[in-house]
């Protein structure tokens, strides 16, 4: 691996890890629907910008894009599909409280 290529993965750490635990912290220690799905964003973009800058590192840039375009295109059904659930929690509940959606049967 060329060093310039090491450089670049140290530098984009700086932007991953807070990128990743921010989306940690808003998924764990949220209790809005709306928020967790931010979290879950937040943390595929930091797996996203990993794959990427892993790929230029190690020289195999074609392969994290394809890689990246596939998880693209899975983060988009997956929060799409989400934001119906929440949806639909919303209209029975009328408020997007994880607590008041525990007691839910059905």
């Amino acid at each position: 691996m060329p060093a310039d290529a090491i450089a670049v993965l140290k530098a984009y750490w700086i932007f991953i890890v807070p990128l990743a635990a921010a989306g940690l912290i808003c998924l764990v220690m949220t209790r809005n629907f709306i928020r967790v799905l931010i979290g879950l964003e937040l943390m595929t973009k930091a797996a996203t910008l990993l794959i990427i800058v892993s790929g230029y590192a190690s020289g195999r840039l074609a392969l994290a894009q394809a890689i990246v375009v596939t998880l693209i295109v899975i983060e988009v059904v997956v929060i799409s599909v989400a934001a119906g659930i929440v949806q639909g929690i919303f209209l029975l509940n009328e408020s997007l409280d994880i607590r008041k959606s525990r007691n839910m049967k059905g």
